[in-house]
């Protein structure tokens, strides 16, 4: 099968899939790409200058279908879209798909409330994303909002939560990266790759780009064992990063030229970074994240609150008392009391089937009620005995030192 007929497969299945989903504005972005894309194979025509633009009235019947599907479908949360969100539009139509089909996530659920505590992270994230988003009158000149944050602190902690959560709270694109999304064994690509993940971010603003382990793809310049590649590759993500500031600045003095001083709808490309290993991070990409913040291992309201928010679909015996429980968890990551409470959790179903055979466990399958038996206080001390914290001391330790010298809030 050739490219372009790939990339046409490529986007179909994905609005299939979206309109499955109930993504009914997103389902119309794929499958108009894939209208475009068949249009020039079939007649063998370079894209256009407008390649992307919707051919007006060829695929308006459908829209409406579809648009009707969004008002009567009865889903919760599908609404219609009144417009298509725009598409990448460049040159590189077979990477942007690849990114559209690996990393854009639409309708991300988590919300702040899942996420206990981080109260300095999510303001930093607000005043960063979400406010300028409903007040960008505000938000202008010296109050500008910043264009790139750096979420740092042990593994486990709550970082990619935190991302989903601010695209959540804007409803924006989000881009969730890392850097084996943007690998190729092909020289160059790795580097276009990220140029048109900057492009389809301003095509479909306002969007974040969340860069896990960013360390990986960003790591000092300079050192022995660097390739040129990986050179190349940091030089063009550094640029696209300078370009977003660019962008901003742009939006800044449209907003001071407009007789009314009121800036345009907001089109905001935010970069959100996350690392394990902060000391890593080259400078310049050091630089460019303005606002550093610390994510730390959970205090004990903080563990309290994320024992409860983990066992709200089990019931809890008598017996257990979560903030005792919460007490012994010191030095556990949010992670190691997600597993912690999974595996308490599971012991009914241990007990269940303890000394059964397959067969025997099929045929008692009708008393489902003994596998839910609620979660008891031994239950906990077991699990406490098998998992142990994650993070070493010196590993904190380390980071608190990184902190000190370049934290930002």
């Amino acid at each position: 099968m050739g490219s372009e007929a790939q990339s046409i497969l490529v986007a179909v299945t994905a609005g299939r899939d979206s309109a499955t989903n109930g993504e009914y504005g997103v389902s119309v972005t794929y499958y108009e790409g894939a209208l475009d894309n068949l249009k020039r194979w079939m007649t063998h025509e370079d894209p256009p200058g407008n390649a992307g633009a919707p051919n007006p009235g060829y695929d308006k019947p459908w829209r409406q279908n579809m648009a009707g599907k969004g008002n009567a479908g009865g889903q919760k949360g599908a609404a219609a879209p009144s417009a298509a969100k725009p598409q990448y539009t460049g040159p590189d139509q077979e990477l942007a798909a690849m990114l559209e089909r690996d990393i854009v996530a639409q309708g991300t659920s988590v919300k702040w409330a899942d996420i206990a505590g981080l109260e300095e992270a999510k303001r930093v994230l607000s005043e960063a994303l979400v406010l300028p988003m409903i007040m960008p009158g505000f938000f202008t000149g010296i109050r500008a909002p910043v264009k790139g944050v750096l979420l740092f602190g042990p593994p486990g902690t709550g970082k990619t939560m935190l991302a989903k959560a601010a695209a959540t709270e804007t409803s924006c694109t989000f881009f969730n990266v890392s850097s084996s999304t943007l690998a190729s064994k092909y020289r160059g690509e790795s580097e276009r790759m990220v140029r048109v993940l900057f492009d389809m971010a301003r095509d479909m603003a306002p969007s974040m780009i969340f860069i896990d382990e960013v360390d990986s793809l960003c790591s000092q310049r300079g050192t022995s064992n660097e390739h040129e590649a990986s050179r190349r590759v940091k030089t063009e993500l550094l640029t696209q990063i300078d370009g977003v500031h660019g962008a901003a600045e742009k939006e800044k003095d449209a907003a001071a030229a407009s007789p009314d001083g009121e800036p345009p709808p907001p089109r905001h490309v935010f970069v959100l970074a996350a690392t394990n290993f902060p000391w890593d991070i080259d400078e310049a990409l050091r630089r460019r994240l303005e606002k550093r913040v610390y994510i730390p291992l959970p205090g004990q309201e903080q563990r309290l609150q994320l024992l409860q928010i983990r066992l709200k679909e089990v019931d809890v015996a008598p017996d257990v008392n979560l903030e005792a429980v919460a007490r012994q968890l010191e030095g556990y990551s949010g992670d190691d009391i997600s597993n912690l409470c999974r595996d308490a959790a599971l012991n009914g179903m241990r007990r269940f089937v303890a000394g059964k055979s397959p067969a025997e466990i099929k045929a008692n399958m009708g008393n489902l009620g003994q596998l839910k038996e609620p979660v008891t206080a031994e239950d906990f001390k077991q699990a406490i005995r098998k998992i142990n914290p994650s993070v070493s001391k010196e590993d904190i330790k380390r980071h608190e030192e990184w902190l000190k010298v370049f934290g930002s809030l």
